[in-house]
This record gives C-alpha cells, sequence and structure tokens, in this order.
C-alpha cells in the first residue's frame, strides 16, 4: 500500500482541465496544480487561460494554455496533440467546460438547444475519444466527468437542454468505464449541487431560495469540487470506476 503522503501527489503528472478559465474549473486546475502536476487549461477565452496560468505558475505548477472550443472535433484534436508534444502524456482528463442556460420549453430554439449539448455533452465525448488512445497506450488514466445534481432531480434551474446534457455525461461516465476498464482506466463523474462558482448566476432573492433548500445551509465553493476531483483521480480511487460522487450539501440523498 502506497504511503499516504503519496497518495495525492501528482508529480509529473499530465491533467487536461476544460473549462479551465474560471469557476470550478479554474479551482480544478489550481488544485492539481499544488499537487504537483503539470496542467493543460482548455477553454474558449484565451486571455483568462493566462490569468489562471500565471496562478498556476504562482503556485509552483506548470501550465499550458490551450484555446479551444471542445464542441468542435478538429480543435480538439490539435488541444490534445498539443498537450502530447510539449508534455509527452495525458495521465487525467477533467471534462468540466459547460454552459448553463434557462426557460421554459417553448422558449428553447433548437440553436439553443444544440449550442448547450454541444458543450456540455459533445465536447466531453470528443475529449475523451482523444485522450483514449494516449490512455491505453499508457494502459492508465483518469476521466473526470463535471455533470449536475440537475441532471439527478431536473433541477431547480437550467433549462431542459442544460439538464438532457448532464444526463447524457452521467450515462455516457457509465459506458466509458466498461468501455476503458481493461487499459486501467477508470471514469468517475462528479455531481455538483448549487455552487458558488458565478456570483451573478443567481439574483439575492433567488440565492436565498436556493440556500434554504440545502440541509448543510450553504452553496458550494468551487475548491470542494476540486478536491473530489483531486480524490477521483488519485490512488486512493484506484478501484472506483463508472460512479458518480454526489458534492451537493445534502439537498440530494440517494
Amino acid at each position: 500500500m502506497e504511503h499516504l503522503s503519496g497518495l495525492v501527489d501528482f508529480s509529473d503528472k499530465v491533467v487536461l482541465v476544460t473549462g479551465a478559465s474560471r469557476g470550478i474549473g479554474r479551482a480544478i486546475a489550481l488544485v492539481f496544480a499544488r499537487a504537483g502536476a503539470k496542467v493543460a487549461l482548455a477553454a474558449r477565452s484565451a486571455d483568462k487561460l493566462e490569468e489562471v496560468a500565471g496562478e498556476v505558475c504562482a503556485v509552483g505548477g506548470e501550465a499550458l494554455v490551450l484555446s479551444v472550443d471542445v464542441a468542435v472535433e478538429a480543435e480538439v484534436n490539435q488541444a490534445i496533440e498539443t498537450v502530447v508534444a510539449e508534455w509527452g502524456r495525458v495521465d487525467v482528463l477533467v471534462n468540466n467546460a459547460g454552459l448553463i442556460d434557462f426557460g421554459p420549453l417553448h422558449e428553447i430554439e433548437p440553436a439553443a438547444w444544440d449550442k448547450v449539448i454541444g458543450a456540455n455533452l459533445t465536447g466531453a465525448y470528443l475529449c475523451s475519444r482523444a485522450v483514449a488512445p494516449i490512455m491505453e497506450k499508457q494502459q492508465c488514466g483518469r476521466i473526470v466527468n463535471i455533470t449536475s445534481v440537475s441532471a439527478q432531480t431536473g433541477g431547480v434551474s437550467g433549462g431542459v437542454h442544460y439538464t438532457a446534457s448532464k444526463g447524457g455525461l452521467a450515462a455516457m461516465t457509465k459506458t466509458l468505464a466498461r468501455d476503458l476498464a481493461a487499459h486501467n482506466i477508470t471514469v468517475n463523474a462528479i455531481a455538483p449541487g448549487q455552487i458558488d462558482a458565478d456570483p451573478e448566476l443567481l439574483t439575492p432573492q433567488q440565492r436565498e431560495k436556493v440556500t434554504a433548500m440545502i440541509p448543510l445551509g450553504r452553496l458550494g465553493e468551487p475548491e470542494e469540487i476540486a478536491y473530489a476531483a483531486l480524490f477521483l483521480a488519485s490512488s486512493m480511487a484506484d478501484y472506483i470506476t463508472g460512479t458518480t460522487l454526489d458534492v451537493n450539501g445534502g439537498i440530494l440523498k440517494r
């Protein structure tokens, strides 16, 4: 059994985080950097990624900025090739990139459906498809998908396209876990509850209403999702695959 101090040591490991420019993705990147990982930061906004890269370097990590739309196959493949050319491998993929959108069914146009499904579900598929051969060659790897409590409950926020995309991601997690297990690749998901990642997402009234529904009496912090991702990617989770870890303050109890 590995000594406890080494269980979350990611020295010489390469971690790719999508949606890394803000919120949960930024927190995940910084937590892995503090654990010693080289972190590839992927998002559409290069300027914001540069800021996060500076933060990664400030905590002693190495960062690689990848301006990429995860819903575009060619951009994803190019990004993965860049990571391998720079660092030679991909040990962990965190599929965090996504969009949240609101509205009743009759107000959600097909273009909005396609945009949300593309960012939240197609992007995770394309990134997983691109890194799988690399991890298979290594005979090891971790994929962590960030889904949502909305996938399980229908949600207190977000439209049907958002909940459908997150539900699809949760289901995809199980299938990928089955398909990749023979190569020592684990695939798991994290289902956050209401996370305080964007202060503009909720009005004060909405925030008060949502908080009242949470048994722990507060919104979650982005770092609390990051710690869960670190656990699932670590040696402590070697025998965990195909599962969804709920990090929601007790709003959903299963």
